[in-house]
């Protein structure tokens, strides 16, 4: 049975044929209502934003939507893990499925005026499509140098358009989503499905050669500057040691006459003490011999007043 042009309001059916035969698939072989995990499907489902915003919206509504009310790119936030509108509008689109015609529109005309509509673009270009559709269209945009606002879990940054595209193409969970593994560059390079990617700067391995010449001319000129530098510390060292040894023949005679300085004066104090001593010793001497002879007298003068009596 044929997909219905006929566009639903309510999401019953999008999401009552997520596990049947009959559900329409995306162009990389997944169904695109089970593409985001149940958990984060039920936030979007169950949030004012989805209810308002997103009831009986088509592929030219969305443009509005994102114009009016998108201002960060994210997925869920805050402590009720919120979704935000850039998510739910992604999921919308899921289930809008628009062609490559209109995500032409979003991604070129309305790109430029504006990036939160190419960022989201961009995010189901991740979403749905094969590997080698994936790098071709979103390669064309790493030189998006605008900047976006990101909100998470850690708060709100500032990124840019062009980070945000690169971790499309490198990282597996972006914006609250686990994204479907695909295959690398360079494996599809070797299967020849893509052709090596240009850089807008150039060939990397010329840039590689001219920066490693670079850094071998710095090293040979700072090699002529280490031995002429190494000539003038030797110069320079043979003076200082010239300098060094007058100088130590200096403080040689200035030792020695100190020596003798502090030994005439210690031999002439060891002179003045031994006077000293000597004196002292005498006057002791002589005042023993003066005591003794005082005793004598007073004795013999006790002896003779005894006898008188």
């Amino acid at each position: 049975m044929p997909p219905s042009d006929t566009h639903r309001a309510d999401e019953r059916r999008f999401l009552d044929e997520r596990g049947s035969a009959s559900a329409t698939l995306a162009p990389n072989g997944l169904n695109p209502a089970t593409i985001m995990e149940k958990a984060v499907r039920e936030r979007i489902i169950g949030s004012y934003f989805w209810k308002e915003q997103c009831f009986g919206v088509n592929e030219a509504d969305i443009i509005d939507r994102v114009a009016s009310h998108v201002k960060f790119v994210g997925g869920t936030y805050g402590v009720s893990q919120t979704p935000s509108p850039f998510l739910c509008l992604a999921f919308k689109l899921l289930q809008l499925s628009p062609g490559d015609d209109v995500l032409g529109v979003y991604l070129e005309y309305g790109g430029e005026k504006w990036k939160y509509l190419r960022a989201l673009a961009c995010f189901y270009v991740r979403l749905t499509r094969k590997a080698e559709d994936v790098h071709k269209v979103l390669e064309g945009y790493l030189g998006d140098r605008r900047k976006l606002r990101r909100r998470g879990r850690e708060g709100v940054r500032v990124g840019y358009v062009d980070e945000f595209v690169d971790e499309l193409l490198v990282k597996e969970r972006v914006c609250g989503t686990s994204l479907w593994q695909m295959p690398k560059r360079e494996i599809l390079e070797d299967l020849e499905v893509l052709e090596p990617r240009v850089s807008p700067l150039g060939d990397i391995e010329e840039l590689l050669a001219e920066e490693e010449e670079e850094e071998e001319n710095r090293e040979g000129e700072g090699d002529g500057g280490d031995e002429e530098g190494g000539e003038r510390r030797r110069e320079n060292g043979a003076r200082s040691g010239g300098d060094r040894e007058e100088g130590e023949t200096e403080s040689e005679d200035d030792r020695e006459r100190e020596y003798r300085r502090r030994r005439r004066s210690s031999s002439e104090y060891s002179d003045r003490d031994y006077r000293r001593r000597r004196s002292s010793s005498q006057r002791d001497s002589s005042g023993d011999r003066m005591d003794v002879d005082r005793d004598d007298r007073d004795h013999r003068s006790r002896r003779e007043r005894s006898d008188s009596r």
